[in-house]
């Protein structure tokens, strides 16, 4: 078997991701979270470096022994080096701001390269410079294979994601469309982020100029892979909002999500608000990014929210009223 077949094994789809039943107080909508955290790596973020590898070496751009290199961190440059690592390749990643050997760790224990570079913006250059494939998560975006795994599992009203690099809302979008499904795409967007304003105002190119708090999603300029034509609606969350939703996940299932599912949590539970106004019935679908330990030292943590000013308790009443308390 050559190396491309070998490689296109490895980068074929794993065992679906569950999906959980998540409790609401309203009667006719069912809420469902589909548990993407149970992923090898451990997010979304898998599957998108699964389509960004797979897309590669159909490209000829990947080879064996080639390196790969990529400007990103956090889950992202994890699952890449996951798959760098189980295709023989040499993995090298830049990430923003000072080196660090706990964001280092997960990636070097995969066998990938740190590089830090700032300020933050300067990755992407960097990256570019290093000689070996630049998968560019952002400028090519690939979509993935959530959407034709999602609808053979269940027959939503709509499905609630976040937006970084777009791939996600752009393949649920595609999907729909080429299937003619009766369904309908949010994206949940943090503070600063600008794809909310950026879709409200129709403004392809536009930019905050500010980094979103929420890891995982928002960006500061509206990417490539964002695609507002396939989007049916965009609802922006405060950041005290997601801390709030977040430890709201793990008062009911015991998952230590990331903030970026709290981001998406709520926007789905204010989207069943706007459904209950319209006396609308139905299923909606939201992910959970990811789920790990470390998150109980960040937006699990009374400490580190009050550090930022996030007022956590207001929220938290307000998603009492939708959604049972664990």
């Amino acid at each position: 078997m050559s190396w491309n077949a070998r490689a296109l094994d490895v980068l074929a789809a794993g065992e679906p991701t569950p999906l959980i039943e998540f409790p609401v107080r309203v009667p006719g909508i069912t809420l469902l979270l589909k548990d993407e955290s149970r992923h090898p790596t451990g997010s979304l973020r898998h599957r998108h470096a699964r389509a960004l590898f797979r897309q590669a070496v159909l490209d000829g751009l990947v080879t064996e022994g080639a390196t790969v290199v990529e400007a990103t961190g956090g889950n992202a440059a994890v699952a890449q080096a996951w798959f760098a690592r189980r295709l023989g390749l040499r993995y090298i990643v830049v990430m923003p701001g000072k080196a660090g050997p706990e964001r280092a760790r997960p990636v070097e224990e995969l066998g990938g390269e740190c590089r830090f570079v700032s300020p933050p913006l300067a990755i992407y250059d960097a990256a570019r410079r290093i000689e070996g494939h630049f998968l560019d998560q952002f400028g090519r975006a690939a979509e993935h294979d959530l959407a034709e795994e999602l609808f053979a599992q269940v027959s939503p009203d709509w499905v609630v994601t976040g937006a970084s690099t777009g791939a996600t809302s752009a393949t649920l979008g595609n999907w729909i469309k080429k299937h003619d499904l009766d369904c309908r795409v949010a994206v949940a967007d943090p503070e600063n982020s600008a794809y909310f304003p950026g879709w409200t105002l129709d403004v392809r190119d536009y930019a905050t100029g500010m980094p979103s708090r929420i890891e995982g999603i928002g960006r500061p300029r509206m990417e490539p892979g964002f695609r507002p034509d396939l989007i049916d609606l965009v609802i922006p969350v405060p950041d005290a909002a997601t801390v709030a939703a977040a430890r709201h996940i793990r008062g009911v299932t015991g998952l230590p999500v990331g903030p970026s599912s709290g981001t998406v949590l709520w926007a789905a539970l204010e989207l069943i608000e706007r459904m209950v106004m319209r006396g609308e019935s139905g299923t909606i679908v939201s992910l959970i990014g990811d789920a790990s330990e470390r998150h109980l030292a960040t937006c699990h943590d009374d400490a580190w929210a009050a550090e930022r000013g996030l007022d956590v308790a207001r929220h938290a009443d307000r998603l009492r009223l939708v959604s049972p308390a664990g």
